[in-house]
């Protein structure tokens, strides 16, 4: 008589989908965008077609999952390092700084996908991460002010990923471009009523 196969437990939904956003950046690194399809994405992770569309149908749903994966991190990060005693300005900097650290191992990868889809790969989910960020740094986004407050993270967020894209090295300018807006957003938030 046979012995019966040894099947192996089934990948969890959270397994797929980052077995799936690491072979998608992996695949970005080395050919356009625009080139891969979810079925290569699929391949490069061994996995099913089937097995990934049930999980996540396109490549934006892909890029929300990663994007959520890196704020996650970047939370963790920011929680870690920064003093519940320092100013919101100085919580909400380390808070952007823990997210591009985040987002270091991958850059050529996201900038590759940026390119080729503009704002468009990652727009759905910048407000949450500018959500993310606020919250981090132990600033309300709850409210008609929460919201004012979001939507000017949001802003201060995609300019600051613009000056990452083409900063080299240090960082430089991106940390005094951090600085600069987030001190033009505190500002402006306060002539509206919705300072922190």
């Amino acid at each position: 008589m046979a012995e019966p196969a040894v099947l192996s437990p089934p990948a969890s939904t959270d397994e797929i989908l980052d077995r799936a956003a690491d072979a998608a950046l992996r695949l970005a690194a080395e050919r356009p965008w625009r080139e891969i399809a979810l079925r290569d994405i699929a391949r490069a992770a061994g996995l099913s077609f089937a097995e990934l569309y049930a999980r996540a149908p396109s490549k934006a749903a892909l890029m929300h999952r990663l994007s959520a994966r890196l704020d996650r991190q970047a939370l963790a990060q920011a929680e870690e390092d920064t003093a519940d005693d320092a100013e919101a300005h100085d919580r909400l900097f380390e808070a952007v700084m823990a997210r591009l650290d985040a987002m270091a191992p991958h850059r050529d990868a996201l900038i590759a996908i940026a390119r080729s889809d503009g704002a468009a790969a990652f727009a759905p989910r910048l407000p949450l991460t500018a959500r993310a960020l606020l919250e981090a740094a132990g600033i309300d986004t709850g409210g008609p002010r929460g919201a004012l407050r979001v939507g000017a993270m949001t802003a201060v967020w995609l300019r600051v990923l613009q000056v990452w894209r083409d900063d080299e090295g240090a960082l430089n300018r991106t940390m005094a471009e951090i600085d600069k807006r987030l001190r033009q957003m505190r500002e402006n938030l306060k002539r509206v009523g919705a300072g922190y």
